[in-house]
């Protein structure tokens, strides 16, 4: 016996739809006692992930809503169990009544992920395909939610389970071997296996050195806007993000403190600092703010430098300039191209765009020249490495089979070489939950919101 959970599975705020969830043994009964099929009968004589029309009420049979619901048996549901979903009109206060009247009945309410960690736990989804959930519900660009959905339809698991199917199968024959030597089965020998195991250490590999890229798809990838006062900095920000995020007015220095805003451009997302505009300043606030800016240059990944294209380039903009030609990447940006700009030749390694802010002309170039310099890994969608916690037993996974290696190069016994690998397939096995701590499985699920 499962005890029946529920909760509201969508916002808090007014919507068209709200819908509620319940899962475990009463989940059904508990739908028979508050929802009434216009049709007649009860909702347990229904099919299963059919949508009925029909009268909501409370225990009492007052008339909460005219609603839909759908009802699906254990095992053949999302969590493995009974389960049952309301939508409703997406009214908070509807939504909580009918919440209200469902734990009148014996359900209770659901914590962070149950839903989808009674799944798990079920069998109905491995461990990797459970934090896929949460990393669509988190994905901020187009790009993290098509790569976590390809993890939830299991490309990273079908990768793994390549490898760990292709370790049992050798350690499999060994073991049989020493375990039945009366029986008539072919002699055990390691070097036979050997190209097994270089495939299984280079699948390994190749979606290991995915994370380095992967790991920026979903946290943004840190970049600084840069230049002098009145440069366009902040203007080009509230652009790029498509509302007045940052104060802009004709005074220098009117950005002192740094701004940072999250968002997506050329199919990458980054995280996005506008600072306060760069020069030799006798004002103690404004001082700390260049401070700021510089130390945000240092810690980017892309800074984006710009000039003022109305103004003559003077030695300030240039010195901006060699400072982004040191960082990792970087873009010059020559601004305000919708006024009269000065004949100016820029001596510079960077790619340089030409654009307005006010206009929108060149953010489209600007987008493109972003997505060349963080160009995706090209793997199939679903491939590219995003979970710290993933990355790190691959990469535990792997030491056991460098030392595997090593130990066949120094012509030690199978049974030595094979601990090593069993000890991959240790590690691996935490990737479908094979052998993940309760403890690391809690934690996964706590980041999930109510409801999913």
């Amino acid at each position: 016996m499962s005890d029946t959970i529920a909760a509201i599975a969508t916002g808090a705020q007014i919507a068209a739809i709200g819908i509620i969830r319940l899962s475990g043994d009463e989940s059904i009964n508990i739908i028979d006692r508050l929802f009434f099929p216009a049709r007649g009968g009860l909702m347990s004589a229904s099919e299963d992930r059919k949508l009925v029309y029909g009268r909501l009420c409370t225990v009492d049979g007052e008339l909460l809503d005219l609603c839909l619901c759908t009802i699906s048996r254990a095992p053949n549901s999302y969590t493995g169990e009974n389960t049952a979903e309301l939508q409703c009109h997406g009214s908070p206060v509807v939504l909580q009544e009918a919440l209200k009247q469902i734990f009148a009945l014996g359900a209770r309410q659901a914590g962070p992920g149950e839903f989808t960690k009674r799944a798990f736990l079920n069998g109905r989804l491995e461990l990797s395909a459970a934090e896929a959930v949460a990393d669509i519900i988190d994905a901020e660009s187009a790009e993290s939610a098509r790569n976590a959905a390809g993890q939830l339809s299991g490309a990273v698991s079908r990768r793994i389970e390549r490898v760990y199917s292709a370790l049992a199968d050798i350690s499999s024959h060994y073991h049989a071997v020493l375990d039945y030597p009366d029986e008539d089965i072919e002699d055990f020998r390691l070097t036979e296996y050997l190209s097994q195991l270089e495939r299984a250490r280079a699948d390994l590999k190749s979606l290991l050195d995915t994370f380095s890229r992967g790991k920026l798809l979903n946290s943004g990838i840190p970049a600084a806007i840069v230049g002098k006062p009145n440069a366009g900095k902040s203007s080009l920000l509230n652009a790029l993000l498509g509302y007045e995020r940052a104060i802009v007015t004709d005074i220098p220095g009117t950005t002192r403190d740094t701004i940072e805003e999250k968002l997506s451009i050329g199919g990458v997302s980054l995280l996005l600092t506008d600072t306060a505009g760069i020069r030799d300043t006798d004002d103690k606030v404004e001082r700390m703010g260049v401070e700021r800016s510089r130390q945000a240059m240092e810690n980017a990944m892309l800074v984006i430098a710009v000039v003022d294209g109305s103004g003559t380039v003077d030695e300030e903009d240039m010195s901006i300039i060699r400072a982004a030609e040191k960082a990792e990447k970087a873009i010059l940006v020559i601004s305000k191209n919708d006024v009269d700009i000065p004949h100016t030749d820029i001596e510079s390694s960077l790619p340089t765009i030409s654009l307005s802010a006010r206009t929108g002309d060149g953010l489209d170039r600007l987008g493109r020249l972003v997505g060349e310099l963080f160009p995706l890994p090209q793997v199939p969608a679903g491939e590219i490495l995003t979970n710290t916690r993933q990355a790190e037993a691959i990469s535990r996974a792997l030491e056991y089979m460098d030392a595997a290696f090593e130990a066949m190069g120094a012509g030690m016994t199978p049974d030595i070489v094979l601990t090593e690998t069993e000890g991959a397939m240790d590690a691996l096995g935490e990737l479908s939950g094979r052998t993940v701590r309760e403890d690391v499985t809690n934690r996964i699920f706590q980041r999930f919101c109510v409801g999913k």
